[in-house]
Parts: C-alpha cells; sequence; structure tokens
C-alpha cells in the first residue's frame, strides 16, 4: 500500500510511522540507493534460495500465485515477496508458505531503518530490504519476487542470478514512472514499458514472456540478446490453450494436460501457462506433473475477480445477488473483467467504483459499459479520488455514496442480479477488511 500503510501491532506501526516520515514524497526509481542499504545490512539479496522473478503490468501478481501454488504443490516450502498488501502490511512477505509475523517484521523494519537512515530509502526499498533479509535468514526452496514498478529500475532488480525471470501482461500503468526521458529508450509508449519490463533479464537466465506486439517482442529480445539471456516468448519453445475446458500445455520437454485454473477470468489461463514455463525451463528446483495439476486448483489471489463470501458487507445482500470485488484500474483489467463478465445480461451489473484521481475511469467503464445497470462512486481513504463528475456516461445512472456500505444498502433495494466492487486495491483492502475476509 502507499507510504503510511496502518498495522495493529504497535511495534510494526512503530516502525511503519518511522518508514513514512523517511520515505522520499514518491518513489524515484533506481538501483543506487537499494545497492547501499543491501550493502549496509549484510547482502541478503546473495543469500537467497533459487528466485523467480516477475514482471507486468497485470497477471505478474496472479503468477506468483501459481508459482507459489505449484512450489507448495510439490512439498517444498517458498518465500514470496508481492505488493501492495491490500488489508495488513504482512501480506507483503511470505516466509516458507506463512506470513510473516509481526514482531519478527518489527525488528527487520527497524533493522533496516535504522542502518540506512542516512540512505533515505524509499517505501518499497526499504520493504524489499526487510524482505531479503527474511528470505535469506529462513530456510526455504524457492523465493518468488513480484516487481514494484518497472523491472529494470525496481528495486526487486537486484538480484544477480535468478533461477528464471518472467514478464505477464503488458499495458500502459505508472507512466509518470515509467516514462521519463532517458538515452537510448524506445520512445513508442508501449516499446517502452516492455523494454523497461525485461530489465529483469539477466544473464544466463531464462527470460519467459507472453505474447506482445512485434514492435515489443523487439524490443525485449534485443534487450535479452545484449546482455545474453535466454528470450523464450510464448508461442516459440513453449505455448498453451485452452480447450475442451483444459489447458493444454506444451514445451520441449513434453505436453501437459492441466484442469483450468479455480481463479475466475480467461486470463487466468495464461497467468497459469506462464508460471509452468518459468518452472520447466529451469533446473534449480524440479516440478512434477502431479504439482502442476494440483496447482491451477490451489492458486489463490484475493481481489482479483473474486466472489465475496458471507461476512458483514455481503450479507446485506439477498443470497441470489452476486457480489464481486476487483482491484482493477487499466485499460487490461477493464478488458478482463468485460471478458468474464461478457455472458451476463444488459445492464444487469451495478457497478460500485473507487478509483485513484490519477487513473482514468473510462479504462474500467468502457469495456463494460453495456453491462453496466448504475455506477456509485465512493472515496478511498487516505487518498485523492474521482468523484461522480469525472464519470462521463451518458445512459447510465451515476450516484455518489460515501463508503461501500452506504452503496451497498441503496443498490440492495433495487434486487439486483450482480454488483462489481472494482477501481483500485487500495479500495478492495477496505472492502475486504469490512467483510472479515482477511487475506491468509
Amino acid at each position: 500500500m502507499a507510504d503510511g500503510a496502518r498495522s495493529d501491532h504497535p511495534a510494526v506501526q512503530k516502525q511503519l510511522d518511522r518508514l513514512s516520515l523517511l520515505s522520499p514524497g514518491r518513489d524515484v526509481l533506481g538501483l543506487e540507493r537499494i545497492n547501499a542499504v543491501m550493502e549496509r545490512v549484510g547482502n541478503p539479496h546473495l543469500k537467497l534460495p533459487p528466485v523467480f522473478h516477475v514482471a507486468g503490468t497485470n497477471g505478474k501478481g496472479s503468477t506468483c500465485a501459481f508459482l507459489r501454488a505449484a512450489v507448495e504443490a510439490e512439498g517444498l516450502k517458498a518465500h514470496v515477496y508481492t505488493s501492495p498488501h491490500l488489508v495488513r502490511f504482512n501480506e507483503r512477505i511470505r516466509l516458507a508458505g506463512s506470513l510473516i509475523e509481526d514482531e519478527y517484521l518489527a525488528e527487520l523494519l527497524a533493522r533496516v531503518l535504522d542502518g540506512s537512515e542516512d540512505i533515505n530509502p524509499s517505501f518499497f526499498e526499504a520493504t524489499t530490504a526487510a524482505a531479503m533479509i527474511a528470505f535469506s535468514e529462513t530456510p526455504a526452496d524457492a523465493c518468488i519476487l513480484e516487481v514494484g514498478l518497472g523491472g529494470r529500475l525496481d528495486a526487486t532488480n537486484i538480484v544477480p542470478r535468478p533461477a528464471a525471470t518472467g514478464m505477464a501482461a503488458l499495458g500502459i500503468d505508472h507512466k509518470e514512472f515509467l516514462l521519463s526521458p532517458e538515452a537510448g529508450a524506445p520512445t513508442d509508449t508501449m516499446v517502452r514499458i516492455a523494454w523497461e519490463k525485461a530489465g529483469i533479464a539477466k544473464p544466463g537466465v531464462a527470460l519467459l514472456t507472453q505474447k506482445y506486439r512485434d514492435d515489443m517482442a523487439e524490443a525485449i529480445s534485443g534487450h535479452a540478446a545484449a546482455i545474453g539471456a535466454q528470450y523464450l516468448p510464448r508461442g516459440g519453445q513453449w505455448d498453451a490453450a485452452v480447450y475442451e475446458d483444459q489447458l493444454h500445455y506444451r514445451d520441449d520437454q513434453g505436453k501437459l494436460t492441466l484442469p483450468l485454473p479455480a481463479l475466475p477470468g480467461a486470463h487466468q489461463a495464461d497467468n497459469a501457462a506462464l508460471a509452468i514455463a518459468m518452472l520447466r525451463h529451469q533446473n534449480k528446483i524440479e516440478i512434477s506433473e502431479a504439482a502442476f495439476r494440483a496447482a491451477t486448483g490451489w492458486a489463490k489471489w484475493p481481489a482479483r475477480l473474486q466472489k465475496l463470501s458471507p461476512g458483514p458487507l455481503r450479507d446485506l445482500l439477498s443470497k441470489d445477488t452476486e457480489l464481486w470485488l476487483d482491484g482493477g484500474h487499466n485499460v487490461n483489467a477493464g478488458e478482463a473483467l468485460a471478458a468474464h463478465f461478457d455472458g451476463y445480461a444488459s445492464q444487469s451489473i451495478h457497478l460500485i467504483i473507487g478509483m485513484l484521481a490519477n487513473k482514468d475511469p473510462a479504462a474500467i467503464i468502457t469495456p463494460l459499459q453495456s453491462k453496466i445497470a448504475s455506477i456509485t462512486v465512493v472515496p478511498i481513504e487516505g487518498h485523492e479520488a474521482h468523484g461522480m463528475d469525472d464519470f462521463k456516461v451518458t445512459d447510465i445512472t451515476i450516484l455518489s455514496a460515501p463508503n461501500v456500505i452506504d452503496a451497498l444498502k441503496k443498490i440492495a433495494k433495487q434486487n439486483p442480479q450482480t454488483i462489481l466492487i472494482t477501481g483500485t486495491l487500495y479500495l478492495a483492502g477496505s472492502v475486504l477488511s469490512s467483510n472479515a475476509q482477511l487475506p491468509d
């Protein structure tokens, strides 16, 4: 989450308060500070179990979830570093299968901040350093790292030789960070984004990617060739397809026929396939076909097309009403939502949306427009958000509510078939908390 994250544990909150004071007003991408911090805390990034490093605009978190599920289905233990958290800061750091304990987290943050106060690390850099220390001090068989922003200059990109690297779906997001002028960088927006994400490639290590536009693939290929990485795009030495209600994967080692992912959304098959490809193009750990089969059903990734379970929020509605939650906020997310709800009746979905002021509401509204019965705009606590007047849509009722609870109560009077809460992970986290459905 953004600077100012909260914790119910006093010792953790004390360190988060320190971190918020030390952190710059906005993260500046680059590896100089994180390398300096790592040097101060004993270079823990050089002492990790085999690392699987994942970049992407959308789908990188789900890919990490499938990686973790496959490793654990094999009976092995995995560390996982993801961001942002939804409810508890601890969600960012999973140690050998369990969320990091409060006391250890407080100790690690104190170690990082005490040792690097003069370096002035960003919020994400300090968190990354704490995670690296934890991962180096706790035995595990694999370490899964999700890139924060971009890839080339992201704080997670200090690991010198991962077991495999992967790139999920690419789209336009975080332009203010990724598109600053730089000599030698591509000028086309999407090509530049692909080039930045490809920065996680390492010499002698496989870089597995999804399919992209030819010019984007060319930029990735050129970068991989320049540093000596093995570029393995989907559709070449590996590929996957869905037919007959199964995920069919193939590479030079053979074919796999797997159950479709339990995670909702057709795009999750792509994320699962990328995770499988990453695990099958490395030689540090061995994953069996049985583990891959289990992984597609085991993987969990909260607030990504999640149907909410009974709880204080869900119980405000009829049992026949579907209540969905998704943290999407960009065009890729909007398209994924539209694909998921494609079979739903026209004007059957009541949308509750909270969206940060620097995001484009049309990214979500336009792909879903034919399915939307009403739009209720809610604020996002602690963040500048779009108001009701920013949603320029004709022929759809647009309302506002002070919070999600009030929005649900209003919509419930209309006997809705389906409600979708979306717009940002910050809102999604508060919804999960209000519904007593904490990520574990």
